[in-house]
């Protein structure tokens, strides 16, 4: 399945679609209101290459979308942008609609490899369609201010669970437990293969935005959000290793992939793999053309079975 992106297009059913409406989030949460700038065309806008005020326009959103009123980072840890983050859901449920008679399914279970401090996929899945996440997360620091949101957000505790990866060689082993099963796997991978190449893309983001050389990020990021060795390319070929070994308790394990040049290698180790069907969904998010990878190892009759809520 090949989506069709159109630039600048957000998902149909993606709230930020819109301009955002910066009275209506400094309404909501009032922090904002300090960060709002008038633009040299008269439109109100935020500094994006101040930290703080893109870590409290996340919080606006959340709270004034999703009904989060409690969300904070550690600093120096990956700042998501939401729009994006919620597109990536949004396909997906289109992508599992397929098997379910069109209609986007809500009582499913999800797991999010790499949940990070900010927990976003399981926020914005929780509140858009009711989904229950499991996220897991190698660094202890994050897992203790993903921990938080949840604490601070009592809602939420009965849908999202975390777990600490002990092992920062493997995704699935030792967070997939025996007889538990999955709709779907999300994952943001880190998408560098070095600490030189993570630096780079941050200091290409720096004069993008016009910015001086020393001038503070503002999406941040720790080591295992932004690099690993090899790079997405290598962290998804893992992916892909380990899901054999959990192709009976997950429907569809999904991935972004940043470089499209990436996705040959990607489809030849499905095949390899014995993957029964890949999926490419592309995806449009403001001038930055998206993707993601999903792969299933069940047949069409089998998925549509286990799509059907579990007694």
């Amino acid at each position: 399945m090949k989506q069709p992106a159109t630039k600048n297009q957000l998902h149909p059913r993606n709230r930020h679609r819109e301009r955002y409406d910066f009275a209506a989030l400094s309404a909501a949460h009032p922090p904002l209101q300090p960060f709002i700038i008038t633009t040299p065309r008269g439109d109100s806008s935020i500094d994006f290459a101040d930290p703080q005020a893109v870590k409290t326009l996340n919080q606006a959103l959340l709270k004034h979308f999703y009904q989060i009123h409690s969300w904070d980072i550690p600093d120096g840890f990956l700042c998501p942008p939401v729009p994006g983050r919620a597109d990536y859901l949004h396909w997906l449920a289109d992508l599992l609609a397929q098997d379910n008679a069109q209609q986007v399914p809500r009582d499913i279970n999800v797991l999010d490899i790499g949940c990070g401090a900010n927990c976003i996929y399981p926020l914005i899945g929780f509140r858009e369609y009711g989904w229950r996440f499991t996220g897991s997360e190698v660094n202890a620091q994050a897992m203790k201010a993903a921990g938080a949101i949840l604490e601070a957000n009592p809602t939420l505790r009965r849908a999202i669970r975390l777990r600490r990866q002990l092992n920062s060689d493997r995704m699935f082993q030792g967070i997939i437990h025996k007889n538990e099963f999955y709709h779907a796997v999300v994952c943001n991978p880190p998408f560098h293969a070095s600490s030189e190449q993570a630096a780079e893309g941050s200091a290409r983001k720096v004069r993008n935005l016009g910015l001086a050389k020393d001038a503070p990020l503002n999406f941040g990021g720790q080591q295992a959000e932004l690099w690993c060795e090899g790079g997405e390319k290598a962290f998804i070929g893992q992916m892909i290793s380990e899901s054999v070994s959990y192709a009976r308790q997950v429907i569809w394990f999904t991935s972004l992939v940043s470089r499209r040049e990436h996705l040959p290698a990607l489809r030849q180790a499905l095949t390899d793999a014995g993957a029964h069907e890949v999926r490419i969904v592309d995806m449009a998010q403001g001038q930055k053309q998206s993707r993601f990878i999903a792969w299933t190892f069940q047949e069409s009759a089998a998925r549509t079975r286990l799509m059907k809520p579990r007694p």
